[in-house]
């Protein structure tokens, strides 16, 4: 039997050729021919595998902490993001909330630690908070349920983002509860939101359910709070693009400080 035949599945043989001549090159014998040729199927699988998982997250971006800009936003503990990095959370099965306004980097960081995770070998799903609710909405009346929430249960990381935009009905935070019930220390959470704790009364529409839900989804958790600036605007003020605003028709001078409207 041909040897392509017996490696077509195999990612070994795309890369066939270019080990047998490193092989030859290099004077090696059997055992370090076939330890290369291990080598390049095993790293072929990987590369195949987290490609493969990053399709299946539907991330927005593919984002790295190396593009993260730490010193714009110096409230931030770099240390304790690199730990996060290091994947200890979802091994525990753990939480990761991060806050703060728009535009300081949530998402980035938030999709950054997914990637980590997709190239650890776990499963990840990035939802926002709105895509979640419609797909949990829909199930719940269509009466299946239980079955939508054991795939959600299944994801090593279930990545939510834009909590807070929009608030929920109680029909949905019921069911946000639920999930997070399933979820409760067998799987990990990274959240992100615009509002603080003490606004999620409003945002799920019912205070003693806003506590029951902060009292899991906080038990296990690292809490990174950003009160830095936008990403998205700096560079509008540096330009001198805010910060200013245009005078009634008629008065002397066309712009001036806007001052604390900015």
């Amino acid at each position: 039997m041909e040897l392509s035949a017996l490696l077509e599945r195999e990612h070994l043989l795309a890369q066939l050729d270019g080990v047998c001549e490193h092989a030859a090159k290099g004077d090696l014998d059997y055992k370090g021919f076939l330890t290369q040729a291990l080598e390049a199927e095993w790293r072929g699988r990987h590369q195949w595998g987290v490609e493969s998982r990053l399709k299946l997250a539907r991330l927005p971006w593919v984002k790295s902490l190396d593009q993260f800009d730490f010193d714009f936003q110096p409230s931030i503990d770099g240390k304790e993001v690199r730990e996060l990095a290091g994947l200890s959370f979802v091994e525990r099965a753990e939480n990761v909330v991060l806050l703060g306004p728009p535009g300081v980097g949530k998402s980035h960081l938030a999709t950054a630690l997914g990637v980590k995770a997709i190239e650890a070998g776990h499963t990840v799903l990035f939802l926002t908070l709105e895509s979640l609710m419609g797909r949990l909405g829909r199930a719940h009346h269509e009466n299946h349920l239980d079955r939508i929430l054991q795939q959600l249960v299944y994801l090593r990381v279930l990545n939510l983002d834009e909590l807070g935009y929009l608030p929920l009905t109680r029909e949905e935070a019921s069911l946000f509860f639920r999930l997070l019930v399933r979820r409760y220390e067998r799987a990990s959470l990274i959240v992100t939101s615009n509002k603080s704790f003490v606004d999620w009364g409003e945002v799920f529409n019912d205070q003693v359910l806003a506590t029951a839900i902060l009292d899991r989804l906080l038990h296990h958790a690292t809490t990174v709070n950003i009160k830095g600036d936008s990403y998205r605007l700096r560079e509008k003020k540096k330009a001198g693009l805010l910060g200013r605003k245009l005078k009634p028709a008629g008065e002397p001078g066309e712009l001036e400080e806007a001052g604390a409207e900015a």
